[in-house]
């Protein structure tokens, strides 16, 4: 999606905020949207992300979300905004902006790339768990796509830019086309946890057939995207096939929920011991390693957010 916002804040360049003070570095741009950007910034030597708006109401409505969400951390376990304020840009105009806190990882994409395709089966659990807590909080996250989902250590996940984060029941406030079931004639842009699940299968064709899904879509008129396109390109894959079964129930719309989600998820996380021919996929195969390595990550994060 393209932006018209166009304030850059170069690496090193350090910002304060005009009425609360916070000194944050700028270290780089993470990815911007239709409504701003978002950097890594550094204060005290921990790390964080800067939203960085063009429009103080827009902007406002993102902290809401973030605020209510903080509310519930008990629920959510999490807490979400670090900071609001707003900053003067190299320009000399005035933007808004909020801060969050950060946890230092690689686009989903190239983690899988750094560190192998087995830890796939993992990341994507931590994800449906992410999205659990979110939907269970109220909200739909709406825009999910590569570049809004990093993978830390141990496939630790974490969610970046919430711009598109809407309330259950209301109209998505922001999506990317392909992400977006509506554009695949699957469905409205109404906020529930199934837009989310679906998304979340379109993330699992983008990270194993991305030339192939993008050379669908430039073949199919719009009338003609639907589910069964995308299953016959899941159907062909063998990466895809082993999670297919999941894959078409995301695309149906046929899980409760996150949590329904996950639990199927986990189940092919279970039955490992009978994808062990040698044609099954690498990431497959690390299914034994992603299911060992789930109690000890989970353990790890807990006592890392309690202390």
């Amino acid at each position: 999606m393209t932006t018209s916002f166009k304030v850059d804040l170069r690496r090193g360049m350090v910002v304060n905020g005009k009425w609360r003070q916070g000194r944050y570095r700028v270290e780089r741009l993470l990815g911007e949207g239709a409504n701003g950007k978002v950097y890594l910034v550094q204060r005290d030597r921990n790390w964080y992300a800067m939203k960085l708006g063009m429009d103080a109401l827009d902007l406002q409505s993102e902290i809401n979300v973030l605020q209510s969400i903080a509310k519930q951390k008990q629920r959510v376990q999490e807490s979400y905004l670090f900071d609001v304020d707003d900053l003067y840009g190299p320009d000399g105009k005035e933007y808004p902006f909020y801060v969050m806190r950060y946890v230092l990882g690689a686009k989903v994409n190239e983690y899988l790339k750094q560190q192998g395709t087995e830890w796939f089966p993992l990341v994507g659990l931590n994800l449906l768990g992410k999205l659990d807590k979110l939907h269970q909080a109220g909200w739909v996250f709406g825009d999910l796509k590569v570049e809004n989902v990093l993978v830390a250590d141990y496939g630790y996940v974490e969610l970046v830019d919430y711009g598109g984060v809407t309330a259950l029941g209301k109209s998505i406030r922001q999506f990317t086309e392909i992400y977006d079931r509506g554009y695949w004639n699957e469905g409205s842009r109404s906020a529930d946890p199934r837009y989310d699940l679906f998304s979340f299968a379109m993330l699992c064709i983008q990270l194993h057939e991305p030339k192939r899904l993008h050379q669908l879509i430039a073949e199919l008129l719009p009338q003609n995207r639907s589910a069964i396109e995308l299953m016959q390109l899941v159907e062909s894959s063998p990466a895809l096939k082993p999670v297919s079964s999941w894959l078409r129930k995301a695309f149906a719309g046929q899980f409760t929920d996150a949590g329904d989600a996950a639990a199927a998820w986990r189940l092919l996380m279970h039955r490992r011991d009978t994808h062990r021919a040698s044609s099954t996929p690498r990431w497959l195969k690390g299914l034994a390693v992603a299911s060992a390595v789930l109690l000890g990550t989970s353990a790890y994060w807990l006592l890392r957010n309690v202390l």
